[in-house]
């Protein structure tokens, strides 16, 4: 073949042209999903990453119960302080929810539903006084605590590495050999980058994401047609440089990938294509043909993934989902009505969304198939700060919900509930504010997640090489 025969800038301009729809162009750096085995439900598996952005005030999302611990929490926590009257109680486990979550109650009652408390990013088991003993630059301590960035990139990454690059949700799906990338409807991520990939980024419900012009619904025009085959025939064609040749590649298999899956990511409530399943268990989040919030909008959108899987290919699938404004600085709660405010509009929406992509897991036959999960950038501050908020913490409660879940129980221990206690950083009055030392790290937590995966020790020691500091306390054994 004459390589020469189309001149370079055509080229270059035809890539480019050829890429016109924002989704073929994140497609086209998210590796290959050709190649993988067809997706059979019984050896089916999926993960289901939502992070929290900003950092979820965990520790108003389960509340001691008991009269000695919540009368420590209301103490301490004043304005923020939620009333143990208007806690929903999680059975015997002496937590309640918030009452903005009610919607969680059933599944907590069907033990799909477990909180894991006092997780973050830790080196190696920590006391407090190793904490205070040991230099800013040990090893022991996460670098750049409290920094949004940087404890973000920590449980994204699960590394103690501030340069790290690649996401653990990613480097699962390169050492598993999954046949796909990370999966994300929440946008962009370090969880979902790896060392060949990045995320496959789809859209919401109703989105289109192949090359502009050649959609199924334009190329029955003859002009789109005779575009169609000048785009194939060009990405057929040699490459001369190396680059080229694997950019070239590259859009080859964006092109399969979006003629596979455009019209099971099109699919909107009410237009006859969405499992039926799945618009029943998100009626209550359902407004004519679009979803409610964010959240709803993203976890709908993987739930049709999940029961379209075989166009998707392979028996293992990591998804990312996300919602921001955790933040809570300012105004966290109404003034004298702690149930109420953004915090608690927050968690609610969270919960609806959970609680909807749990009954549609269940509605699918994909319950015990499905593990849903949380992250956040770290827990507040137990003390409320002057502006009726609270401030950046370190460990945080997380959620974890599925049918293989162990649930109707919690996980971990609660710190002790004292400013500048033996679970707070702080010692001097000025930083006694309730920042607590994790007793799980993410390492634990996802590994747990990924035994459950399917991945054997050898593989989770090279996802999460940090986690051979914690000995024999792999698992927290949250998960079947």
């Amino acid at each position: 073949m004459d390589k020469t025969s189309t001149p370079l800038l055509r080229r270059r301009d035809w890539l480019r042209l050829a890429a016109g729809g924002t989704g073929l162009a994140a497609l086209a750096g998210a590796g290959s999903l050709l190649g993988a085995r067809p997706a059979q439900a019984n050896d089916y598996r999926a993960l289901v990453c939502i992070y929290l952005f900003g950092g979820n005030d965990g520790f108003n999302v389960l509340v001691p119960t008991d009269t000695a611990r919540h009368e420590q929490y209301r103490s301490a926590r004043g304005v923020l302080a939620l009333p143990k009257s208007a806690l929903l109680p999680l059975g015997r486990s002496a937590y309640g929810l918030h009452p903005a979550m009610e919607s969680l109650l059933p599944a907590w009652s069907a033990r799909r539903l477990a909180p894991i408390i006092n997780v973050g990013p830790l080196a190696a088991p920590l006391t407090k006084a190793q904490y205070l003993s040991e230099p800013d630059d040990s090893p022991l301590i996460p670098p750049s605590l409290f920094s949004h960035s940087d404890q973000q990139r920590a449980w994204e990454s699960a590394s103690m590495d501030p340069t790290a690059r690649t996401g653990w949700g990613a480097r699962t799906c390169e050492l598993l050999a999954t046949g796909s990338p990370v999966i994300s409807v929440g946008g962009t991520s370090r969880f979902g980058t790896g060392d060949g990939a990045m995320a496959l980024a789809l859209p919401g419900p109703g989105g289109g994401f192949a090359a502009m012009g050649l959609r199924p619904d334009e190329v029955i025009y003859p002009a789109n047609q005779k575009r169609q085959l000048a785009v194939d025939a060009l990405y057929a064609e040699g490459q001369d440089r190396d680059l080229a040749e694997a950019f070239a590649r590259m859009q080859r298999e964006a092109f399969d990938t979006s003629g596979r899956l455009e019209s099971l990511v099109a699919g909107k409530p009410g237009d006859g294509t969405v499992p039926a399943a799945i618009d029943r268990a998100f009626a209550g989040l359902i407004d004519g043909d679009t979803l409610s919030t964010p959240l709803a909008a993203q976890l709908y959108q993987i739930a049709k993934l999940i029961a379209g899987r075989r166009q998707l290919q392979g028996d293992r699938h990591i998804y990312f989902a996300s919602l921001t404004g955790f933040d809570t600085h300012a105004a966290q709660v109404l003034a004298g009505d702690a149930t109420q405010g953004a915090h608690a509009g927050l968690v609610r929406q969270l919960a609806d969304a959970l609680a909807a992509f749990d009954n549609a897991m269940q509605g699918l036959g994909m319950g015990r198939q499905v593990t849903a999960f949380t992250h956040s950038d770290f827990g507040r501050t137990l003390v409320p700060n002057q502006s009726g908020g609270s401030d950046h913490g370190w460990g945080n409660i997380q959620l974890v919900m599925g049918g293989s879940v162990l649930g109707g129980a919690t996980y971990g221990r609660y710190p002790e509930l004292v400013p500048g206690g033996p679970d707070d950083v702080g010692v001097a009055d000025w930083e006694r504010h309730g920042r607590w030392i994790p007793s799980c790290s993410v390492d634990q937590f996802a590994a747990t997640l990924l035994e459950w995966f399917g991945a054997n020790d050898s593989q989770i020691d090279n996802i999460l090489p940090n986690l051979k500091a914690f000995g024999r306390d792999r698992s927290l054994g949250f998960m079947a």
